[in-house]
């Protein structure tokens, strides 16, 4: 037996079948470790934003890391570059004026978004609001809070009750989130977490005006809403920075990781809007946030986030990000003819999902499609993932439908 412990994982059937090594990429492709080549269909895991391989994000690692590693942002240190990131976040907020708390990655994000929200409402003499609402399907991340918030049954087995005060409404009805904040009483209801996608949970694009709606009820009842980008945000959306850019949703705080590094490095961000966070920036209020992380605001993931960000503008993969969504649209589509095939979710992103009949068959899908040249996996109950980097081409894309076609039989 091996020592690594995978994620997300059957241990025992790792043990029995193998793993699967990966030992360099470049682009859209991934290698393992007898050379062969695969096309690499989920981003690693949906943060390979401008793919493997980038020259130019290592050497922004290698340069900030012979100047300075890290070094601790708490009270009022910070490195140079630290300031440069946020002032850059800062730029490209859905909500102008937003302050940027800086992670290790989206499990972290979504925790640091439900303590603030928590914390806001005490400082506001509201202390009684202090539920958080969470949609089915939805995934935040496997924090405490995030894994309560999160609406995949299987996530919470054999953990017991995480958190208290939090709640749950089916993924795709305005109206159930309506009829929940009036049971459980406006004044006692602290945040709406909402992924624009649903991502892990099956790759669902919203309904049509869901976001709009939900996003009025909280206004309407004073409930702060989370705009989980984790997947969504840094261009996944396509043609924007954010999903909530592109919806017009003006969300409170905005949680993040994943395509801010390209994966490069393990960084996240939270921007939280003014309304918020002028509560705790105000000279004279005195206002101790005691939460923070021993890499928050890591001056070489800093660096990275930067070339990265650049990378994204200098090579228009936001514009790249929209063609995709088109063309993962039109060449899948028809895959929802096969009769191994129930749907094929598309049409908001770079993002997709072919979901098969029988749930029980898409980790077997996603092996066998291996052997057809790709590496993806099963996602949500019975999805295969779609969500490449944006320099995948039309004919890679036209590739990827092949295979699945014929993985399928």
């Amino acid at each position: 037996m091996g020592a690594f412990w995978h994620p997300f994982s059957d241990m025992g059937a790792v043990e029995r079948g193998g793993e699967f090594v990966v030992t360099r990429a470049e682009g859209v492709h991934v290698y393992d470790d007898k050379g062969n080549r695969y096309l690499d269909a989920t981003a690693g895991l949906w943060f390979a934003n401008v793919g493997h391989g980038r020259r130019e994000l290592a050497d922004a690692a290698a340069e900030q890391m012979t100047k300075l590693a890290h070094y601790s942002t708490f009270g009022d240190y910070v490195p140079d570059v630290t300031l440069q990131l946020a002032e850059r976040l800062a730029g490209i907020a859905p909500v102008p004026g937003s302050k940027i708390f800086l992670t290790s990655g989206g499990s972290d994000s979504v925790e640091t978004a439900a303590k603030i929200a928590r914390r806001y409402w005490v400082e506001m003499e509201q202390p009684s609001r202090r539920i958080i609402i969470g949609r089915q399907k939805a995934y935040h991340g496997m924090h405490y809070a995030g894994t309560s918030l999160g609406g995949i049954p299987g996530n919470t087995e054999g953990y017991g009750e995480l958190i208290e005060d939090q709640a749950h409404v089916v993924w795709d009805d305005p109206e159930d989130l309506r009829a929940t904040i009036e049971r459980l009483g406006a004044d006692n209801v602290a945040a709406f977490f909402c992924e624009p996608v649903i991502g892990a949970g099956g790759v669902y694009p919203p309904p049509e005006d869901y976001l709009t709606a939900v996003r009025k009820i909280c206004t309407e009842n004073e409930v702060l809403f989370v705009a989980d980008e984790v997947v969504t945000g840094y261009g996944r959306i396509g043609g924007s920075w954010f999903a909530s850019t592109r919806f017009g949703l003006e969300p409170d705080f905005v949680t993040t990781a994943k395509g801010l590094t390209s994966g490069y490095l393990p960084m996240g961000a939270v921007f939280v809007a003014p309304k918020v966070a002028e509560l705790f920036f105000a000279p004279d209020a005195g206002r101790w946030l005691r939460h923070g992380y021993t890499y928050s605001g890591h001056a070489a993931a800093a660096a990275v986030a930067l070339a990265n960000l650049d990378l994204i503008e200098q090579e228009g993969l936001l514009e790249d990000a929209a063609r995709l969504e088109t063309t993962l649209q039109t060449r899948l589509s028809p895959i929802a003819e096969h009769e191994r095939v129930s749907e094929v979710r598309s049409g908001t992103g770079a993002l997709a999902a072919v979901q098969l009949t029988e749930p029980s068959e898409a980790a077997g899908l996603a092996a066998s499609l291996r052997q057809h040249g790709v590496a993806t996996r099963a996602v949500g109950a019975g999805g295969i993932q779609i969500s490449p980097a944006f320099v995948m081409t039309d004919a890679q894309v036209d590739e990827l439908g092949t295979a699945i076609e014929t993985a399928l039989g």
